[in-house]
């Protein structure tokens, strides 16, 4: 799994799979889905991350 995050535009993109994206799908106006042929998620991006609370990333604390 590879995550980036474009500071200047706020976009998430969290990619899975290095397989190719043949569908595309938006949840939301700001949350996209892509899928491979065999109908696994290989990337979601996130429009406007941080104002949606998806950044950053929430970090477990050891106890």
């Amino acid at each position: 799994m590879r995550v980036t995050y474009d500071e200047a535009d706020d976009i998430l993109v969290l990619r899975l799979s290095e397989k190719e994206i043949i569908k595309e799908t938006s949840q939301d106006w700001n949350t996209h889905i892509s899928y491979a042929q065999d109908g696994t998620i290989v990337e979601i991006v996130v429009l406007e991350a941080s104002k949606q609370g998806a950044w950053p990333l929430l970090r477990s604390q050891a106890a």
